[in-house]
């Protein structure tokens, strides 16, 4: 067994028993000698009790892989990449290994893990009393820097999170949220096999299931991994010799940087090329994964009566996983935490083909539906706008992939708002977000105000990691 303090050189602070100081002196009287061996060996028990208890939750988990190497000397997180900064009023775990057990983060874990763990029970009574677990936890705090929680309490914190995400639309599911325990797993390579099954599970033979794949948390003693990519799946861009980009210009300086790191496009490359999935861990550095063709699931696009849409050759992907953001619960941090709902036609049709910045479908669509382009007032955009998105739409359940619209969406996130207020919860919405980026004031998330409060548990971008994602450097670990 393996515990993460060594007990040889084991500091004792200073502390009177009786009349015996217990000190780094050596004790000359038997009494004294007695006590400090007495000391040693409890703290020792209780350090190995924390990991045995540890290790048996982990049998619990499926397809768990264990720690296998420790930090590797002299290498450890650069002072950026994954640090959520903590608001006032809501402590955020900032762990990194530069971190002590005695350093006063601890102070702010101390208090978020009480905030949390009091919500936890208020909301699930069942869990018996509140008193004792938040003891243990102090205590491993203490000893430890940060602590594990229970799965019950990873699966709350990870479906609250979801609720109290200000820029997602479709929380009314929260519920619903499958959440795989992973937490064992931190090598590069286990990552991704398990993020590649997380594509094929969520999947589900169309029926997209809300998933989130909770890996390694930030500690103390070890950084967590770290995955680049934004997405679980993304499209290749290739800068062309005349300026234009082959595929999704999002991603071409990304590209680009994988290229040099030593991925190679297929020999023919095209607009929808899978970008290889990249884990950095502090041992290993950053690696890339090519995605087995079984995890990626894709959906042909063609309209239901413009038959020359077809000969575009668009498509997209099934299930959209975001990978790069932090899942912070109770002062303890998951940086690595794909999660997916599932797709909204206008995240498709209106912003990733639409958008002048990415596929720049509009004006060719427009052309071919033989549109007057020569004035804006025409509202050729709009025209061509809306038949891409029912493009999209009809192409989905065609394939019989779920998908959703934006008016039957805000719709439902008006019930959810309705069902958080009669629980007594405030629901943090950011307008800018939930509103559709299509025939908005259709709708009625669009005509009204929104708590902008942020509330924990939450899902949070780092500045360092949406850089990342879109440029491939700099490694979270120098």
């Amino acid at each position: 067994m393996v515990v993460p303090f060594a007990l040889v050189g084991l500091v004792v602070p200073s502390a009177t028993v009786g009349a015996v100081e217990v000190g780094w002196n050596v004790p000359t009287s038997r009494p004294a000698v007695v006590v400090l061996s007495l000391a040693i060996l409890l703290l020792g028990i209780r350090i190995c009790s924390l990991v045995a208890v540890h290790a048996g939750e982990q049998l619990l988990q499926v397809g768990d892989r264990p720690w296998r190497k420790a930090p590797r000397t002299g290498r450890r997180a650069s002072a950026g990449p994954g640090r959520v900064r903590a608001r006032i009023g809501h402590p955020i775990s900032q762990f990194g290994p530069e971190h002590s057990p005695g350093s006063a983060d601890v102070e702010l874990v101390r208090a978020a893990a009480t905030e949390f763990l009091e919500q936890f029970h208020a909301e699930n009574s069942q869990t018996g009393p509140l008193g004792p677990r938040i003891a243990a936890v102090m205590r491993e705090i203490d000893m430890t820097g940060t602590y594990w929680h229970t799965p019950e309490e990873l699966a709350f914190g990870a479906r609250v999170a979801w609720r109290n995400n200000a820029r997602c639309i479709g929380r009314l599911y929260w519920r619903s949220l499958h959440v795989r325990d992973l937490r064992t797993v931190s090598d590069a390579a286990g990552v991704a096999e398990h993020c590649f099954d997380h594509l094929r599970a969520a999947h589900n033979s169309g029926k997209i299931r809300p998933m989130i794949s909770v890996f390694a948390p930030e500690t103390p003693y070890r950084p967590a991994p770290r995955i680049w990519n934004e997405q679980l799946i993304r499209y290749a861009g290739y800068e062309q010799a005349d300026g234009h980009v082959l595929g999704d210009p999002r991603y071409r300086t990304f590209t680009s940087e994988l290229i040099k790191r030593g991925w190679r496009p297929p020999e023919r490359p095209g607009a929808f090329d899978i970008l290889p999935l990249v884990v950095e861990t502090v041992e290993e550095g950053p690696r890339m994964f090519e995605l087995p063709g079984q995890a990626v699931h894709e959906v042909p696009l063609e309209h239901p009566e413009l038959a020359w849409f077809a000969d575009l050759g668009m498509r997209w992907h099934a299930v959209p996983v975001i990978s790069n953001n932090r899942l912070v619960i109770g002062g303890v941090s998951y940086p690595a935490a794909p999660f997916n709902g599932w797709y909204m036609g206008t995240e498709i049709g209106a912003r990733n083909l639409g958008d002048s910045d990415r596929y720049a479908l509009v004006p060719e669509v427009a052309e071919r539906m033989g549109l007057d382009t020569s004035d804006e007032a025409t509202l050729w955009r709009d025209q061509a706008l809306v038949e891409i998105n029912r493009a999209v739409l009809h192409s989905f359940r065609a394939n019989g992939v779920t998908i959703t619209d934006h008016h039957t969406e805000s719709r439902r996130f008006l019930i959810h708002l309705e069902r958080e207020e009669r629980a007594g919860r405030r629901c943090p919405a950011d307008w800018t977000w939930i509103v559709p980026p299509m025939s908005g004031s259709q709708t009625p998330v669009f005509h009204r105000y929104y708590d902008t409060e942020t509330r924990l548990p939450n899902f949070f971008t780092d500045d360092d990691a949406a850089h990342r994602s879109l440029h491939g450097t700099p490694p979270a670990f120098l």
